[in-house]
């Protein structure tokens, strides 16, 4: 049962229910979380040897090493940001094994913790881990004060953060799994796959046709369950009427355009879709097996590895689908390849589920998010409470193919259509929707994980509804959207939709602003539909993104560089200069928000390492262009209207950008990032100035008294409405402010904004 050894607790495959967060009591999230970190623990038992945790089953993502203990890390990370604990199990664990990846593009490079020298834990040392982890966690529910209910305010939020983000992982994991040589796996003792078919078979996979209505998505701040950010607030949506399939598309219709060369034939695809299909060679769907020698995908040391080879498709039997279709396809499951299950819901990505829909006609495309609530059926008001999420109700395991009660899909036709007509509106397979990835309006991060979604909101990642059957917990839950980027294999497939009238505006959702990408340049969203009505198109809710604009590039350099009276970044400068004059020696600072790079240059004269780290993949090509070469070219509008204000506008002439020659630029380094991460430590000297430019303030002040030595300084920039009282009921117990000056942004007469400026240091001195 636990060959590996990797259970620090009991062997369970059955799911628990989320908990009710009005009335939850200690005892019951005690047992969720055991119940969480079990089921997570006792799908690894999957693996038939130490093997197997470290090879690539996918070369863009990460081994199953990683996985393992990642869940274990962020239960450790979350709690220190809400003061739970304040002491760490193991840093260098927290910071090796603390964030993934979300790869760009189909042909990303490997990461470089894929192969190559790189060392990885041993096994025994992770699991080591998990169950001192477990140990905490267990002390933390038993002896924290539990006041109800629990709301995204209460430090029990970072603990449910944990639990929920555990069960993501058991998802993630198991389609990892999916994917490595049947030789490395195993079935789990009492793992048990859905029956081939049910019945007499699903038959035609007719279209429903749908009334007009309206719908609700998302869920009230206070709704009395845990939720990821991008689930609130509400948003109403009118979608008219239209048709789609009652079940999701199954193997034995996608054979169809399988066998009618639909992998060969490039008018089916988009520009995107084709250019992967080829470098993929792909030729079927991902967990299809054929003889033919198909690519895998993996990385590392199994990069040459196929699953399509002549002994898989044996072990299939007779290679009948259930339906009597000899097809010479087997299918992969978790741990087995079984012959191909006709009536089982494909698995796909988005790019082949688009060409499906054209290969079906010009009519055909993916449901829309609020399409597939009403799919769902009637919805019940969310001031009921849990009772309208059918995740919490005594029936949804009778209902659904989801909570694991079945280790692999199951026919469309095997579990009861909703009161719309529509099958597997939850579970059995997650949905691909044409809408991008997005926050509803009013959308706002956590400071306990700012940047779980508003990265995605770049156009490229698409929206994913309805859950699986390994979704447990809230994964399952009415409200829970994910997305993935186009390419991205999960347990998800599509069924077909077709609007009634044409000239209906179908509710779909595509962001419309550009993303620039660093070292890449602006990207805009390749919108794969035939609609191009501006009611669909809308911008991106991370304002970060939003912001990152040639114009504001501009805007900046200047105001960093370009100002000559009274620069509001020199004082800044002199500032910090005067804040550290007793402090020795003066080895390393952090900027964060160091914009275009100016206080990170000037900084260099004093210390030793100097890091700038910004979200503006704009600012920080500038910076890195200044580092690189000591000169920038930027616009600058130096012509007056009326004679008083200066204008940004599209006159604007060059001017050149130029780092004083005696600073040693080798001492300064650049990153991108959205948080800041257990990496970043040691620092004599932190400065914050971009609170005004981040979604969440909080998340970028929790952390602050963690990554610097005892004897240091940080200075804040904020808002003037944070001041330093206000400041200090956030940062916690461990800084104390020791000087606080209003500062002005002075650009020249293009804007005034006063700052407050705090001085901080450890209580300790």
């Amino acid at each position: 049962m636990d060959q590996l050894g990797v259970l620090t607790g009991p062997y369970t495959i059955k799911s628990m229910k989320p908990c009710d967060l009005n009335s939850s009591t200690r005892k019951e999230i005690l047992e969720y979380f055991e119940n969480s970190y079990s089921l997570n623990e006792t799908l690894f038992t999957a693996l038939k040897n130490k093997k197997a945790f470290y090879v690539c089953p996918d070369r863009l993502r990460l081994p199953l090493i990683f996985y393992y203990a990642h869940t274990a890390t962020v239960y450790i990370n979350k709690l220190i940001l809400a003061g739970l604990i304040t002491e760490r199990v193991d840093m260098d664990f927290e910071t090796l094994f603390e964030t993934g990846v979300d790869e760009m593009s189909w042909d990303d490079t490997e990461n470089y913790r894929m192969g190559g020298s790189f060392q990885w834990p041993s096994l025994k040392d992770v699991v080591t881990y998990r169950l001192k982890v477990r140990k905490i966690m267990r002390k933390v529910i038993e002896e924290t004060p539990l006041k109800l209910p629990i709301t995204m305010k209460s430090v029990w939020w970072a603990v449910l953060l944990g639990i929920e983000h555990e069960r993501v992982h058991i998802e993630t994991s198991s389609v990892l799994i999916r994917q490595l040589p049947l030789e490395m796996v195993t079935t789990p003792t009492g793992w048990k796959h859905a029956p081939i078919n049910h019945g007499m078979g699903a038959g035609k996979n007719e279209l429903i046709t749908t009334k007009a209505t309206e719908v609700t998505l998302g869920k009230p701040f206070d709704f009395p369950a845990f939720g990821w950010d991008n689930e609130y607030p509400t948003l109403s949506i009118k979608v008219p009427s239209f048709k789609a399939t009652k079940y999701l598309i199954t193997n034995k219709e996608f054979l169809e355009f399988v066998e009618d060369g639909g992998y060969k034939r490039k008018e089916f695809w988009s520009e995107e879709g084709w250019k992967w299909r080829c470098f993929r060679n792909a030729k079927h769907p991902s967990f299809w097996v054929c003889s033919s020698g198909c690519k895998s995908g993996c990385g590392g040391t199994l990069q040459g590895f196929t699953h399509c080879q002549a002994s898989n498709i044996q072990h299939n039997g007779n290679g009948l689908n259930g339906n009597g279709h000899s097809n010479g396809y087997g299918y992969r499951t978790m741990t087995e390849v079984i012959c191909l299950p006709g009536d089982w819901p494909v698995d796909v990505n988005y790019l082949e589920a688009k060409a499906y829909c054209a290969w079906k006609g010009p009519e055909f495309r993916l449901p829309s998010e609020a399409e597939m609530y009403v799919m769902r059926g009637a919805q019940i008001s969310a001031d009921a409470g849990v009772s309208c999420d059918p995740v919490f109700c005594n029936d949804f395991r009778e209902k659904y193919n989801s909570d694991m009660i079945f280790n692999s899909s199951s026919p469309v036709n095997m579990f009861t259509a909703s009161d719309s007509g529509f099958h597997d509106t939850f579970g059995n397979a997650w949905g691909w929707t044409e809408d991008n990835f997005n926050g509803y309006p009013g959308f706002q991060t956590h400071p306990y994980y700012d940047d779980f979604s508003d990265p995605s909101f770049d156009g490229f990642h698409n929206i994913i509804v309805g859950g699986s059957w390994a979704s447990t917990g809230q994964q399952a839950s009415w409200f829970n959207r994910a997305s993935f980027r186009r390419h991205f294999f999960q347990h998800v497939g599509f069924r077909l939709v077709s609007s009634i009238n044409t000239s209906d505006i179908p509710p779909i959702r595509v962001i419309s602003s550009k993303v620039h990408i660093l070292s890449v340049g602006s990207k805009e969203n390749m919108c794969l539909l035939p609609y191009t009505h501006k009611n669909m198109f809308v911008p991106t809710a991370n304002k970060q993104i939003l912001n990152d604009t040639a114009g504001n590039l501009n805007k900046m350099l200047y105001k960093q560089y370009g100002v000559i009276s009274n620069n509001y970044y020199g004082n800044l400068a002199e500032f910090v200069d005067g804040t550290m004059h007793d402090n020795n020696p003066l080895q390393s600072a952090l900027v964060l928000g160091c914009a275009t790079g100016r206080l990170a240059f000037h900084l260099s004269r004093t210390f030793s390492k100097v890091t700038g780290i910004d979200y503006s993949s704009r600012f920080l090509e500038a910076a890195i262009a200044l580092k690189r070469d000591g000169t920038f070219e930027y616009s600058d509008n130096t012509h007056t209207k009326d004679n008083s204000s200066k204008t940004f506008d599209d006159s604007w002439s060059k001017k050149k950008v130029v780092v004083p020659f005696d600073i040693d630029r080798s001492r300064v380094l650049f990153k991108q990032l959205t948080w800041i991460p257990n990496e970043l430590k040691d620092f004599d000297l932190v400065v914050l100035d971009f609170l005004d430019r981040v979604m969440n303030i909080e998340a970028w002040l929790l952390r602050l008294w963690e990554i610097i030595v005892p004897s240091a300084i940080v200075v804040i920039v904020s808002p003037t409405d944070w001041n330093d009282e206000k400041l200090a009921s956030v940062i916690g117990q461990n800084l104390k402010c020791v000087d606080s000056i209003i500062m002005v942004e002075d650009c020249d007469g293009v804007e005034h904004i006063a700052k407050n400026v705090t001085t901080w240091k450890t209580k300790q001195n």
